[in-house]
Parts: structure tokens; C-alpha cells; sequence
């Protein structure tokens, strides 16, 4: 199979959901908190959601054709088993039905959209080794 996608995009793309779904929300009301609490230890290991990171993904969507965010979406099904890599044809086919949801709602929706891109990519024999590395 050959992607429109680059490769780069996307390993870039499941490197940067991965940031995103291991932040953890801070605790709202620090009141709450018992200073005696033996938790209180793991507290630096929160961190509040990085808006930056979320914004980096959209504009990285935002700046793929609509045949690439289509293959994202049908990519992400087949990592998820929605469709199975023999059904690639019918997963794109699905992705471009233009009554569904905004393809980059969709992704941006999908809690664990690293893991399903990993997947999708493992399905066709692909992966992220050695690729979008940051700096």
C-alpha cells in the first residue's frame, strides 16, 4: 500500500497524540489536598493539558488535503478493527462519505488515536522506527 500521507506526518502526528493522552489534568481545587497525604509525593508527575500540543495536531490536520485526512480516519479504523487491512478500499471509502463527521473531529476525537494509527500502520507492515523524531 502506498500512502498518500508521508510517513514522517504521520509518526509525527502519533508522536505528538501520545503527549497529549499521557497528561494527566491537575486537581482543580487544591484546598482538597491533605498535606499529610503520602500521594502528595507524585503530584510533580501531573501536568496540566498542554494546549500547545493540541494545536500543533490541529494545524498538522488542518494542513493535510482532505484525501490525506481520509486516509488518517480510515488508517485509525483499521488500528482500532473497525475494518481489516483487506478492507482498506471499503475503510477509505467510508472515511470520504461526505455526511459524516469532520474527518479532523473525528480523529481529534478519538482517545487513543496514537494506538490506532500505531496499529493501522502495523497492519499494512509499516511503523514509526528510526521517523519523526524531535528534536
Amino acid at each position: 500500500m502506498d500512502l498518500l500521507t508521508p510517513l514522517e506526518t504521520i509518526c509525527r502526528l502519533i508522536i505528538r497524540a501520545r503527549e497529549l493522552e499521557a497528561q494527566v489534568p491537575s486537581i482543580e481545587n487544591d484546598d482538597e489536598l491533605d498535606p499529610t497525604d503520602s500521594d502528595d509525593e507524585f503530584a510533580v508527575l501531573e501536568d496540566e493539558a498542554n494546549e500547545a500540543i493540541e494545536e500543533e495536531m490541529v494545524a498538522l490536520l488542518d494542513d493535510l488535503g482532505d484525501d490525506q485526512l481520509q486516509e488518517l480516519l480510515a488508517l485509525a479504523w483499521v488500528g482500532r478493527g473497525t475494518y481489516d487491512a483487506t478492507e482498506w478500499t471499503d475503510a477509505l471509502e467510508a472515511a470520504a462519505d461526505a455526511d459524516s463527521e469532520d474527518p479532523v473531529e473525528q480523529l481529534l476525537d478519538m482517545p487513543t488515536l496514537a494506538a490506532y494509527l500505531d496499529a493501522g500502520l502495523a497492519a499494512f507492515d509499516l511503523n514509526c522506527e528510526g521517523i519523526g523524531q524531535i528534536d
